[in-house]
């Protein structure tokens, strides 16, 4: 048979294989659009097989236009067969709708979605690296100023706990002292009056009232002023009611406030009367007498106290037992602080003294005896 003839075949036999390509194709089209409602997994393989359909009918083209050894001659015949062939292939089907479609569009398109983001996150990655760069400053800072002052504040308590107040206070009284005789000796040299000078600063009422406080401060000190402890507990009374007055003044709002409760219960209980006089002033009447207070009244006992009240009475308390307590240690530091507490006073301190200056030298013996055992 003729190379032509040979030609002709191949080429009709490629044209009913492209032809059963594409009736292939066509059912595959349209078993998809029946399932579009209802993509399955199995849709992209599907539109794969779809699209390397034309490429297998090809293929086949080619292994059937090959020619052999004897049929050489006809290879321009067979390449335009081949293109025939190519140019009769359908084009590829329609994409895959669905999940399909947009797998391929995500394949097909993978460059414009990786590049915009890339472009878009250097810049807000610089800014939130000056961000973070301006926040980690203002945290040394921050660390470096509470450092600073956790410094301060450690440095002032240990100077606060190293520094002895009793000292600050001796050393304070010594300079004044020191001040007052060092002043007066140079008004005494310049020919002057000293305490004629000193009086020009002070009026004739507060100059009286020192005198009288130093010569009260003299008298206690040297115990002089002690009669009986009745008088002791109203000179601390006097004491803590002066304190109070100078501390917080009387609260009339308060007072007022009160006395007004008071007056409008009364008037509820029907205990107190509310009159009227023809200038418009009201006057209370008390109708029975038990209104105001008595010996026999207990209305006190409803009084709450404020919470300033109740701190300044602890404070006093406080104040009154430290006072205490210095008074005992400035007692031992006279008497030595191992020496044996023999009194429950001044007075019979001065009695058991009396008595051991004539009786120690014959009754040392004795108590020796005792406190080692071999008296007994």
């Amino acid at each position: 048979m003729p190379p032509r003839k040979r030609a002709t075949r191949a080429s009709k036999k490629a044209e009913a294989e492209a032809e059963e390509a594409a009736a292939a194709q066509q059912t595959t089209a349209q078993l998809e659009d029946t399932e579009m409602a209802e993509p399955t997994a199995d849709a992209p393989a599907e539109a794969e097989a779809a699209e390397a359909a034309p490429e297998i009918a090809s293929e086949s083209v080619l292994e059937a236009t090959k020619p052999t050894n004897e049929a050489q001659p006809a290879r321009t015949d067979v390449a335009a067969a081949k293109e025939d062939t190519q140019n009769e292939a359908p084009k590829a089907p329609p994409k895959a709708k669905g999940k399909g479609k947009g797998k391929e569009t995500a394949k097909a398109d993978p460059a414009p979605t990786t590049e915009k983001p890339a472009a878009s996150a250097a810049p807000a990655a610089s800014l939130s690296a000056v961000d973070r760069m301006a926040r980690f400053k203002a945290l040394q800072a921050r660390a470096k100023a509470s450092s600073d002052q956790n410094l301060k504040a450690a440095a002032a308590e240990t100077q606060r706990v190293s520094t002895d107040s009793s000292q600050l206070t001796s050393l304070r009284r010594k300079h004044d002292i020191a001040s007052h005789k060092i002043l007066k000796a140079e008004i005494e040299e310049a020919g002057g009056d000293f305490e004629r000078k000193r009086a020009w600063d002070w009026t004739v009422e507060e100059s009286e009232r020192w005198d009288k406080r130093m010569a009260k401060r003299s008298a206690h000190r040297d115990n002089a002023a002690f009669q009986d402890y009745t008088q002791e507990s109203n000179k601390v009374y006097k004491k803590q009611i002066r304190n109070a007055a100078a501390l917080a003044a009387p609260d009339m709002e308060q007072y007022a406030r009160d006395k007004l409760a008071a007056v409008e219960k009364a008037a509820a209980e029907g205990t107190l009367e509310i009159v009227e006089t023809a200038d418009g002033e009201l006057i209370a009447v008390d109708k029975d007498g038990t209104f105001f207070s008595t010996a026999e009244s207990t209305s006190f006992a409803d009084n709450r106290p404020s919470k300033e009240a109740i701190d300044r009475l602890v404070n006093d308390q406080r104040k009154a037992d430290e006072a205490s307590l210095r008074k005992r240690r400035e007692r031992l530091a006279k008497n030595g602080d191992d020496a044996d507490v023999t009194y429950i006073n001044e007075k019979n301190k001065h009695f058991n003294q009396k008595l051991a200056r004539f009786y120690d030298k014959y009754t040392t013996e004795i108590r020796d005896s005792f406190e080692r055992g071999t008296m007994i």
